[in-house]
């Protein structure tokens, strides 16, 4: 089947950089048996406290990482976008999901379940390769939870989110004002302060209610800058 008429999750597999290196039949597997689920906006899609049925990415869409503390106050500590995977913690873990994962637009989601995502721990070095990459992007963005929850101005907390969505350099990816403040935790009138100023300052451009970064690395900059300068 040519590439641009196949199903929307063999694009995606096929399209991973540890996909080529594995022997045909395998290959054949994985595009047979990864499933996809749609879900709506607010939709909750995976549950906290649900066995892991496999390791997921976005297709389409864009989903949060919600957990409720013991106290019932809910975090929202990760935006994920179209084309990552996420979960791989519970995945290698076996253990219960810890986080409901809720819609925050109309999404699919591709599931690749566990015993093939053991499969592929077992023989792939690619896929290794790949996890062990991803492991340490999600480590860094562990760390920036961490900072995030400190005190610090609305404009920096937003400016950590934008970075943190737009982890691996995903410059196009377009977010509303409401998504982003369903992640950073802020009401709708504080984030669109806090983005004049981005704007204001070049980091950002707003358009049609919609935010899109200008400058990586000085957001980043600006995120990370210490208090009062």
């Amino acid at each position: 089947m040519p590439f641009q008429t196949a199903p929307a999750h063999h694009r995606f597999l096929l399209g991973q950089p540890w996909f080529p290196s594995l022997p045909a039949e395998h290959q054949q597997r994985l595009l047979e048996r990864t499933l996809t689920q749609n879900g709506h906006k607010g939709e909750v899609l995976l549950a906290a406290g649900v066995p892991v049925q496999g390791w997921y990415a976005v297709l389409s869409g864009l989903v949060k990482l919600q957990s409720m503390s013991s106290e019932g106050r809910v975090s929202a500590f990760l935006g994920v976008p179209d084309g990552e995977w996420f979960g791989e913690g519970s995945t290698l873990k076996t253990e219960p999901r810890r986080y409901d994962v809720i819609a925050l637009r109309d999404t699919t989601l591709l599931c690749l379940p566990r015993n093939l995502f053991d499969e592929l721990l077992a023989t792939s070095l690619d896929f290794n390769h790949f996890l062990v990459a991803h492991l340490n992007r999600r480590l860094g963005q562990a760390m920036t939870i961490i900072e995030a929850g400190r005190v610090r101005a609305p404009e920096q907390r937003v400016a950590l989110y934008l970075s943190r969505v737009f982890w691996q350099g995903r410059r196009k990816l377009l977010l509303s004002q409401e998504e982003l403040g369903l992640l950073a935790g802020l009401s709708r009138q504080t984030v669109n302060k806090a983005l004049q100023t981005l704007e204001g300052l070049g980091l950002v451009s707003l358009e049609f209610g919609r935010v899109a970064m200008l400058d990586e690395q000085a957001l980043a900059a600006y995120a990370h800058r210490p208090a009062g300068v």
